[in-house]
């Protein structure tokens, strides 16, 4: 079949679906949303092509979809998408930023899919590895409570940092988790529970789960004596028989190349909550070590000669050099960073979280880049040594089964050390990256820093890197793989257009890369009011405008008579208007962190329904994703223009190298990631065609200064009422 021919039977799909649901409201911008969905997926090449035997090169097809609020995008990407893979014999992968969304997919809006289409197909949820149980790792815990004992045979599951806080554990709290860990394995072990972490009723703080969560390192797969039993392994077995799989974009961007998701050159990928990708990409890629808290390299040592002596492996007799070289490395590196940093580390006590000091430019002290090179060479030894033992294990395990929970044992105990030494490994290499003999002011230099902290009586030296340009990693490592993928969002435009999320995301100039905007069916003019509340102080003038903000703010949530959502910029911010709620006010306000998010959002809407006012203040994390129509949000207030904090390393990192290059960051990085955060915020205010709300916003840049002008281009197009100071 041709690529029109497959196209407009998907679109046919569409249509019927459409037509047979319940309640169907025709939406012009949701068909032609589908049209571009077909259009692109029907024209990406897809398996291997030879083109060394005369076959043309592989067509790569991208669409980059705006949808705004109310178009209904997802039924406008999965109909269409679904009906051609069926057609063309493959799979849809569908990945998401934010567990609401996957949960949505999954639960609501595929099984209503299937229902309508008339080809059946599968779907399945893909996880990383670590929400799930390891049966082996429980079944041990459930013994003891802990992780770690005093035998060379104890697997490391827990992290050094953490031995101080095992050892000042009272023992009620301990006999709490020994239980903990009983009643779980119980539980497993009679079918009540499927081993999935979101599955439990009440999901455990990290510090507990992460003790029992299965990880690839320590993994024999289907060596292990629990491989019959295994959680993780079933919902792989799930995946296999799927036409469509719903991941999240870690999963994505982590698993390239590990054969966990279908393969990018032969699937159809949609990247839904796609304005997530470029930071989702700069966390994936970022790397850090820890320069002080290094007994760990010992134990690693001993478990290795241990283990490669019983399997006879010749390469374990350079891991004690290795060792001991790691270890006086990682010695004289805290030592210099000391000398280097140590006085601008030291003056930053009243800081929250750690001290930190950036590398100006990228470009490490000298002193610094001998042991760095030392340091990489003898992780690159260990790791060789490390991988002979492991190749050993796997080749005993498949010629001696009936000893496999021995060898699996073996195995855990390097794999749960290993991932700290790939990851002393990376972090060292990309510290040590530098601009080659000759460059230009074009290269991108990575972000390069350092972190102290005390822990107790101990102080704790980190070293950090990261690439600062999230496109560029994004096309190297995801676009140079995919033939065929639709990326979509409410917010991919920003100041009214794609420029900032192309470059971001590493499409800029890819001539495979085409742009759709479809803009929402709300009368925004007709159904919002963007309130232009001014302050006589000067944003800039954090006490003075916060006090002014504070007391209009309190003004205004005084009349509010059903729900509303405060969205704050800073911890600081939130807690003074907290402070001066007077007394009758603060029965209305929900504050974020006081209750669980469920709870507090449960609260909310008790509230309203009981025709009670109910005001939620909260920050970022509240101001995207959260859909609250109706009364549930007549009003939104946004405090403060949303700038990302000025404190981030990587995007001090990329502003320096921006004006080495002669570019303005503010106006090309500041300016539009403000405007996407900006307008998700102002997003939470319509939600429905019947929704009528206020927006108001206390930050007079927004209308008084040329990058405010800039910034209401992104927004949708309220009417718009200016007012004076109180």
């Amino acid at each position: 079949m041709s690529s029109p021919d497959w196209a407009a039977q998907a679109l046919q799909s569409f249509d019927a679906v459409v037509q047979a649901t319940p309640g169907f409201r025709s939406r012009a911008g949701q068909r032609l949303m589908a049209e571009q969905v077909a259009r692109t997926f029907s024209s990406a090449t897809l398996g291997k092509v030879d083109e060394e035997g005369g076959e043309p090169a592989p067509t790569r097809a991208i669409a980059v979809i705006q949808a705004g609020t109310g178009v209904g995008k997802s039924l406008a990407y999965c109909a269409p998408a679904i009906a051609l893979a069926l057609s063309r014999g493959t799979r849809v992968l569908i990945s998401t930023a934010t567990v609401a969304l996957q949960e949505q997919l999954v639960n609501k809006d595929l099984p209503a899919l299937a229902a309508l289409m008339p080809q059946p197909f599968k779907f399945a949820l893909a996880k990383g590895r670590g929400r799930y149980v390891c049966k082996l790792k429980l079944d041990r815990l459930a013994g003891t409570g802990e992780a770690e004992g005093e035998g060379e045979g104890d697997d490391d599951l827990f992290a050094e940092e953490e031995a101080a806080a095992r050892a000042k554990r009272p023992r009620h709290e301990t006999e709490a988790r020994i239980q903990f860990y009983s009643t779980m394995a119980q539980t497993l072990s009679k079918g009540a529970w499927d081993g999935d972490r979101d599955s439990l009723e009440t999901p455990p703080e990290p510090e507990v789960w992460s003790p029992v969560a299965a990880e690839g390192a320590s993994c024999t797969g289907k060596h292990c004596p629990a491989f019959s039993q295994c959680t993780y392994y079933d919902k792989r077995k799930e995946l296999v028989g799927a036409q469509v799989i719903v991941a999240n974009h870690d999963l994505l961007l982590s698993s390239l190349g590990a054969r966990v998701l279908p393969e990018l050159d032969n699937c159809l990928l949609i990247l839904d909550e796609a304005h997530h990708l470029p930071a989702t990409a700069l966390q994936q890629f970022a790397c850090s070590m820890d320069l002080s808290r290094i007994t760990w390299i010992e134990r690693l040592s001993s478990r290795g000669l241990r283990i490669g002596a019983l399997l006879e492996v010749e390469e374990i007799a350079d891991i004690p050099k290795h060792s001991a070289q790691l270890r006086q490395t990682l010695q004289d590196l805290a030592r210099i960073v000391m000398d280097v940093y140590g006085a601008a580390l030291k003056s930053q006590k009243d800081t929250w979280g750690p001290a930190r000091v950036r590398v100006p430019r990228g470009e490490l002290p000298e002193q610094l880049v001998a042991p760095l090179g030392m340091l990489a060479a003898s992780a690159d030894g260990f790791l060789e040594a490390l991988r002979a033992i492991s190749k050993a294990l796997r080749a005993e395990m498949r010629e001696k089964p009936e000893e496999a929970k021995r060898l699996s044992t073996l195995y855990a105990q390097i794999g749960m050390l290993a991932p700290r030494l790939e990851e002393l490994h990376a972090t060292a290499q990309l510290l040590l990256q530098d601009a080659p003999q000759g460059a230009d002011r074009s290269f991108v230099p990575a972000a390069k820093w350092f972190t102290l902290e005390v822990d107790g009586d101990f102080i704790v030296v980190k070293a950090h890197a990261s690439p600062i340009l999230p496109g560029t990693t994004l096309r190297n490592h995801l676009w140079s793989a995919v033939r065929g993928a639709v990326l979509t969002s409410a917010t991919l435009t920003s100041c009214g257009n794609f420029e900032f999320f192309l470059r971001e995301a590493g499409l800029h100039g890819d001539d495979a890369a085409t742009s759709l905007e479809v803009a929402s069916p709300f009368n925004y003019a007709a159904q919002g009011t963007l309130i232009s509340a001014e302050t006589h102080a000067d944003p800039k003038n954090a006490a003075q405008f916060t006090a002014e903000m504070v007391d209009a703010l309190l003004h205004d949530i005084a009349r509010v008579e059903y729900g509303a959502l405060v969205l704050f910029t800073s911890r600081d911010q939130m807690r003074q208007a907290v402070d001066a709620l007077p007394t009758a006010m603060r029965s209305v306000v929900l504050v974020q962190n006081a209750l669980p998010r469920t709870q507090l959002l449960k609260r909310h809407r008790e509230r309203v329904d009981n025709g009670e006012p109910s005001v939620i203040f909260g920050m970022q994390s509240f101001g995207e994703g959260l859909d609250l129509p109706g009364r549930l949000c007549e009003s939104v207030f946004i405090t403060k223009l949303p700038f990302a904090p000025p404190d981030d390393p990587v995007g001090e990192a990329r502003a320096e190298w921006l004006r080495a290059v002669g570019r303005d960051p503010f106006s090309e990085l500041v300016v539009p990631a403000t405007a996407i955060r900006l307008a998700q915020w102002v997003g939470r205010a319509i939600r429905t065609e019947e929704d009528q709300a206020h927006v108001y916003c206390y930050d007079k840049r927004l209308t008084r200064t040329s990058y405010g002008q800039r910034l209401l281009k992104g927004l949708p197009p309220f009417a718009l009422e200016q007012r004076a100071p109180l």
